[in-house]
């Protein structure tokens, strides 16, 4: 996503002109209302704009993704229905706790709006920690710091079926893991050695449905999204295991200023996964990673209120479960979270609001920059 700080550190507000001798200043304000909105420099771009992205992630510490972002938004396509922009990205990632990595990707629009492509290439080490599986958490709440570091990428695509709003999408993805532990691991279950050192390659099928109106900040429409990764042998992967995951996110404008969105989320992992693998908990205010499990399920509901026509309040809230089929007498580990934020209307013709969250959880306050929407999905 584009945001802010990484448009103006592409072309700053006092910069002296643009390529055509249009002041670069004027395309960063909206001629209608005189407020900042970058619509005018994005129409006006040819070429790659750097992009500088926040992490405020607790599993890995603060940090910044930086990346040369190029967005080419398409028009409407025949039936009159929005579509996905072509984004392509190159960039690396560093934060406070050691985690770094490289990356490259690009989406892809095709066929008046009825082929989507995504291919992506990563090289990276993070350090995380993990705290066990359901409700068998490590005595004391202190993880087990680990290190996996990770190389490969990922292809595919999916296709719309006939005049429908349903895709029907697959894609491949091989990559190579080593991990390794700053302590011992002995007797947490979930973790076995053999996890530690895999070559892991997958095939995905996936239907989704697909009726947003918008894809950086919907305000009405569903997003379904069933996904199936089949990691096998046959594929080039060290080991046989399947996870599934069924997403559903639904929009909805109550009033002229009020939008209300609902996502609910289960996932499920077979034997064999590697821990680094298993399903987490994925809320605002939930530290990724932190509560894992063979199944989790999650729901969260937020507001937004449209108070300017540049600024709107949200807030949000949400409960998740994470469930150990290895942890009988303690199976299921229950988080709520919630929070509020502010978001401002960043790209007018885009459609593209930003701006800041806090989430509460067990374990404190977490803040989140968002672009576009909190629940974004390609």
């Amino acid at each position: 996503m584009l945001s802010a700080v990484g448009v103006l550190a592409g072309a700053p507000l006092h910069a002296a002109g643009g390529g055509d001798g249009e002041p670069a200043a004027s395309r960063l304000v909206d001629p209608q209302d005189g407020w900042l909105d970058v619509s005018g420099f994005l129409d006006s771009v040819y070429g790659f704009v750097p992009v500088i992205v926040p992490i405020t992630e607790p599993a890995v510490g603060y940090g910044a993704a930086g990346a040369l972002v190029f967005i080419d938004r398409k028009p409407p396509d025949s039936e009159g229905r929005y579509q996905r922009p072509n984004i392509t990205a190159v960039g690396g990632l560093r934060t406070e706790n050691g985690t770094h990595g490289l990356f490259a990707g690009h989406l892809g629009t095709w066929m008046d709006g009825k082929l989507r492509t995504q291919i992506a290439v990563a090289d990276a080490d993070v350090n995380l920690d993990f705290f066990g599986l359901g409700g068998d958490r490590n005595p004391g709440g202190a993880g087990l710091a680990y290190t996996i570091g990770a190389r490969g990428g990922v292809a595919g695509g999916s296709y719309r079926l006939g005049e429908s709003s349903l895709w029907m999408g697959l894609r491949y993805a091989l990559a190579k893991t080593n991990v390794t532990f700053s302590g011992p691991f002995a007797g947490l279950p979930g973790v076995a050695p053999a996890d530690f050192d895999l070559r892991l390659a997958a095939l995905t099928p996936s239907l989704t449905l697909d009726t947003r109106d918008n894809f950086f900040t919907p305000t009405q429409g569903w997003y379904v999204d069933l996904s199936v990764p089949l990691f096998r042998e046959a594929l080039g992967s060290d080991r046989n295991f399947q996870t599934a995951s069924l997403t559903a996110i639904g929009y909805r404008r109550l009033s002229g200023a009020l939008f209300f969105a609902m996502r609910g989320t289960a996932q499920t992992s077979s034997d064999g996964t590697p821990f680094y693998l298993r399903p987490f908990v994925a809320l605002r205010g939930v530290e990724v990673l932190r509560y894992q499990g063979d199944q989790t399920a999650e729901a969260e509901a937020e507001l937004r209120w449209q108070l300017h026509p540049r600024f709107s309040l949200v807030a949000f809230g949400g409960a998740g479960v994470a469930r150990s089929q290895d942890a009988p007498s303690n199976p299921d580990k229950t988080v709520l979270s919630g929070g509020a934020g502010i978001r401002y209307l960043i790209a007018r013709s885009y459609g593209l609001h930003m701006g800041l969250d806090v989430g509460v959880g067990p374990n404190g306050p977490i803040l989140y920059v968002v672009f576009g929407s909190a629940w974004v999905r390609p």
